[in-house]
């Protein structure tokens, strides 16, 4: 009796263990009929609206991707921008339902704010932009430099540690939004830029000459970029981090947008699982079994929401680098989908 009654116990508790902690994100995305998805002010590649209020970028392209999953609709996505300052709050009261905004994935941001980072969209380090004019070849050479930074970011930190670290003297010139702190630098307000190098590429390209600018070679620091979700929803967190995991699946599997709809057709067990064709691996995740298929069709897989956002189909030509996929040289990896 007793072995049975123990058996049972088991049983419930693994039931009760299934089942998420709150699934409230998911309903609530459904019955407002569209995502709210936090995402910057402007950073051209990551999320930047054209003159006709339409956005593009690798993380619109994360937001794109839920609603595609959600609704089998990517166009069900209010984007609500965001200053460095502000992002957290508008996750932390609910504004948002997640944030897609090249934020850095650090320990206390993984504690302290209440919230999870989801995947890694875009591995990222800090550099520097200097003018060509001051023929500057090395960040070592910057020593007694005035920096242009915003605050609200863990620039001002890694700068710190640095010029500290290398016996440099610096003068911080700190500004409250990205446009502010380019602006100023192209002014003359200070010697050198220092953000993300992915930004820092961006954010040359709004300059009058861009061709007078060099990044340098340093990178002074890891800036793994993701997308971030509100603690106590498990369901939501599953959601908004396997969409990710998705397309960098699909880039494994040589599924992309042009290809979906032959692919879904295969027989070869790892697409059937994840077109749906096999196993309910969607409905798991409180999705439709064509989640995947879905995700692809909208904006296609990993490889190519970077090549048209920041690659070689766009203007910035950053190349892949540790963003190419574990197996051709660079660190991108998800989890399978089984």
């Amino acid at each position: 009796m007793k072995r049975v009654s123990l058996a049972l116990s088991f049983a419930v508790a693994a039931g009760l263990a299934a089942q998420p902690v709150s699934a409230q994100t998911l309903k609530a995305v459904k019955d407002r009929g569209q995502l709210s998805c936090g995402v910057s002010q402007g950073l051209p590649g990551f999320s930047s609206p054209d003159d006709k209020g339409n956005w593009t970028g690798i993380d619109v392209d994360i937001c794109r991707a839920i609603a595609a999953a959600i609704f089998d609709d990517p166009t069900k996505v209010k984007f609500v921008p965001l200053s460095a300052k502000d992002r957290f709050t508008a996750l932390q009261s609910g504004e948002i339902d997640v944030l897609s905004r090249n934020t850095t994935w650090t320990l206390s941001r993984d504690t302290a704010l209440g919230a999870n980072f989801t995947g890694v969209t875009y591995y990222d380090g800090q550099g520097f932009l200097v003018k060509k004019s001051l023929k500057v070849n090395s960040a070592l050479e910057l020593s007694s430099a005035s920096v242009c930074v915003q605050t609200g970011t863990t620039t001002e930190q890694n700068l710190a540690d640095y010029f500290k670290g290398n016996n440099m003297k610096y003068e911080v010139i700190a500004f409250t939004t990205a446009d502010e702190t380019v602006k100023a630098y192209e002014a003359g307000r200070c010697d050198v830029f220092t953000s993300d190098v992915s930004q820092l590429y961006a954010e040359r390209l709004k300059l009058a000459n861009p061709a007078d600018h060099v990044v340098l070679p340093e990178v002074i620091s890891k800036e793994p970029l993701g997308p971030m979700v509100r603690h106590g929803d498990d369901q939501w967190f599953d959601i908004v981090k396997w969409v990710l995991f998705a397309m960098v699946d699909a880039e494994e599997l040589g599924v992309n947008q042009k290809n979906v709809d032959e692919m879904a057709k295969s027989d070869k067990p790892d697409l059937k699982r994840a077109f749906g064709t096999d196993g309910n691996l969607g409905e798991q995740l409180g999705l439709t079994k064509d989640w995947f298929g879905r995700i692809i069709k909208a904006v296609g897989n990993y490889g190519e929401s970077y090549d048209r956002n920041v690659g070689t189909g766009s203007k910035l030509q950053i190349a892949r680098g540790l963003n190419q996929l574990w197996n051709k040289g660079g660190i991108q990896y998800a989890p399978p989908i089984r």
